[in-house]
């Protein structure tokens, strides 16, 4: 059942100058209501319903903590047209526009700029970079792109005079992409980390980073809000000095490139060949632990690619690959695929337990899995080296950067559990998230979970675009699929 938002309910204030067919609802000064009404795109780099049935986003993540930092309310209004979210703030219907390129527009200013991206080219990946290029430079295939990489495509037309493409007002990144995967599209030009997050999705793509330089992602506001843009400009110093922005793009850039579109490839053919058989277990293992099924799965062909009679040269065996002291701990036969599935799942909800007076989710869940892969003891020492070098033993983000010197004598020996190939846990953890993430994508969850209303925050969604984050790249072909299981 597709999942929507709050709608707008009616527009009320009608600015001068504007037809009745345009009716504009002009904002009132944020520092006398507290509240903040931010634009904002729907998508997995700005806002979207995540498979936890949570408002997720890294712009979503920025602007709550912005909020709560000038103790603001905050008012989303998400919009699937760029060019529209500009025009809305040149007419004063928010105070903010977020996830936009830092540009020129008249009648706007730009807060601190807090990230690098780049119009990137993509296409079918049955096609080579020099083949795909030339084509487009040469006039001989047409390229669909949005309105923000106008600048960068006039900029290549000075070397490249047949270049010519069609800006699509009314779409966005992830649209333009899966109609390239699909075939609809030959060639699309488009942000550079909503390509890097579909691909695994769509390991049917390719990708060419040589169609324009970096550019700045910037909050705007209209160029009469200063003081807003000084706290702005504030509130992305700390973001940087503290690293909570480092943490924040790590959550949700950290693991786009871990696995390769060979590996995504052979997993989508495992979800629809291989996991039918064994779907309902996972789905009863999410009943015992309340742990996302989906996770579950995505652990378990992590672990083993879905084969029961997997077995390492360790010792390790089964659906879950757990040690015999694992198995016996859980008490569970686990060369049996269905107590193996139990067993590891029971297993990780132990693991997070453990870690669960000190660290939030989701860091929580990727800390225990780290733990699941490296044994908690040597997580311990992860984190205790964590808190030595000044960085924050809750944090992901933070314990995987450290987690590599537990193989340096400089380290590990001044550690309680010595040496360990650290670095194994944090490629087995991001494998896993994009594992995860691509799952989450092609099944639903167990239950619907709507996002939990909010005094502080709301977000309303006038046009019902799909937030899900398995609403949109869902391929057709898996619909049959999906009604046998």
């Amino acid at each position: 059942m597709k999942r929507f938002l709050v709608a707008l309910s009616a527009l009320f204030l009608i600015g001068c100058g504007e037809s009745e067919q345009t009716p504009v609802q002009r904002v009132l000064p944020w520092a006398e209501t507290k509240e903040l009404v931010v634009l904002v795109q729907n998508g997995p780099t700005s806002l979207y319903v995540n498979a936890a049935g949570d408002y997720a986003g890294l712009e979503y993540d920025l602007v709550s903590q912005f909020a709560q930092a000038n103790n603001l309310k905050i008012r989303f209004l998400v919009s699937g047209n760029y060019t529209e979210m500009l025009e809305r703030l040149q007419r004063r219907e928010a105070h903010l526009a977020v996830g936009g390129v830092k540009s020129d527009e008249q009648g706007l200013i730009y807060g601190a700029a807090y990230q690098q991206v780049e119009p990137v080219l993509v296409f079918s990946s049955k096609i080579s970079e020099e083949g795909a290029l030339a084509a487009i430079k040469e006039g001989r295939a047409g390229l669909s792109t949005l309105p923000q990489y106008v600048m960068a495509l006039n900029q290549l037309k000075v070397n490249s005079p047949e270049l010519n493409w069609h800006v699509l007002e009314n779409t966005d990144n992830e649209s333009l992409i899966e109609q390239v995967a699909q075939g609809k599209l030959d060639y699309a030009l488009v942000d550079s980390h909503a390509a890097e997050v579909a691909q695994n999705y769509y390991p049917n793509i390719a990708i060419s980073r040589q169609m324009g330089e970096k550019q700045s992602l910037a909050w705007a506001m209209p160029d009469a809000e200063v003081q807003l843009q000084m706290l702005v400009e504030g509130f992305f110093r700390k973001q940087v000095a503290d690293g909570t922005l480092r943490r924040l793009q790590d959550r949700y850039y950290g693991h786009v490139n871990r696995v390769d579109p060979l590996d995504a490839l052979a997993y989508l053919g495992r979800i629809e060949s291989t996991l039918p058989r064994y779907k309902n277990w996972f789905q009863e293992a999410e009943a015992r632990t309340g742990m996302d099924w989906r996770l579950i799965a995505a652990l378990s062909y992590q672990e083993s690619h879905w084969n029961p009679d997997a077995v390492s040269p360790t010792g390790v065996r089964g659906m879950m690959m757990l040690t015999s002291e694992t198995a016996d701990r859980m008490n569970v036969d686990r060369t049996n695929p269905y107590q193996s599935i139990i067993g590891g799942a029971k297993y990780i909800q132990m693991l997070k337990e453990t870690l669960a007076d000190r660290a939030p989710e989701p860091d929580r869940t990727w800390l225990a899995l780290a733990a699941y892969n490296i044994g908690m003891g040597h997580l311990i020492d992860a984190r205790t080296l964590a808190v030595r070098m000044k960085k924050d033993p809750n944090s992901w983000a933070d314990v995987k950067s450290v987690l590599p010197l537990l193989r340096k004598p400089e380290y590990f020996r001044t550690l309680k559990y010595g040496y360990a190939r650290g670095g194994e846990p944090v490629i087995f953890v991001e494998s896993l998230q994009s594992y995860y993430d691509i799952l989450a994508r092609f099944e639903r969850p167990s239950k619907t979970v709507l996002p939990m209303p909010s005094d502080s925050i709301v977000v309303q969604n006038p046009n019902n675009l799909q937030l899900e984050i398995n609403s949109v790249l869902k391929p057709q072909q898996n619909a049959k699929v999906a009604a046998n299981w």
